[in-house]
């Protein structure tokens, strides 16, 4: 397709990469609860914990990676949750694995821009809106700069604002919606 840009299991690089503008979220971590859809190996959502998050599930279409984030996991005393979700089959395969749950904060790190690659735009969008549906109070999301008017817009529609922006996550930037 020739995109400008590869495709990388782990953002751009190692898994701090992945939150770089988003860590302010980290603040609101405390009793919190998270989803973290394309978590990788849950390196994000284990911060998240240390930050005091007191449920932690995650998604990612790699099983190795899942696996990795379920052992992360295996020995705390939090709810937590990784599944193998194919997110090309949309909102009712997250769905099959974590029901309507709602969450905290939601966050979208490094995946909008692979999805696009193999999804239709109204599937894509209808899935993102779901996410934001599913934020009962924050949505944290990285990806690159011709996405953010896309994610404002379907966002809007979720009754969520856009109140901070990052440029700090190059080669991309980082963003959070609030709920309204």
């Amino acid at each position: 397709m020739g995109d400008k840009y590869p495709v990388r299991r782990s953002g751009v690089g190692s898994h701090d990469v992945r939150e770089v503008g988003l860590r302010d979220l980290l603040l609101y971590a405390e009793g919190s609860s998270v989803l973290d859809v394309g978590c990788n190996r849950g390196h994000v959502g284990y911060e998240f914990y240390r930050h005091g998050a007191t449920k932690v599930h995650g998604c990612d279409i790699h099983a190795p990676s899942i696996d990795c984030a379920r052992q992360w996991f295996t020995e705390l005393t939090i709810d937590s949750k990784f599944e193998v979700v194919d997110l090309t089959k949309g909102e009712q395969e997250l769905q099959k694995f974590f029901g309507a749950t709602l969450y905290d904060i939601v966050l979208f790190v490094g995946v909008l821009h692979k999805l696009k690659r193999v999804m239709p735009t109204n599937s894509l969008t209808s899935l993102v809106w779901s996410l934001g549906e599913r934020s009962s109070k924050y949505l944290g999301w990285n990806g690159y700069v011709e996405d953010l008017e896309f994610m404002d817009d379907t966002l809007k529609t979720a009754n969520l604002e856009r109140i901070h922006l990052s440029q700090f996550a190059a080669p991309g930037i980082a963003a959070v919606w609030k709920r309204k």
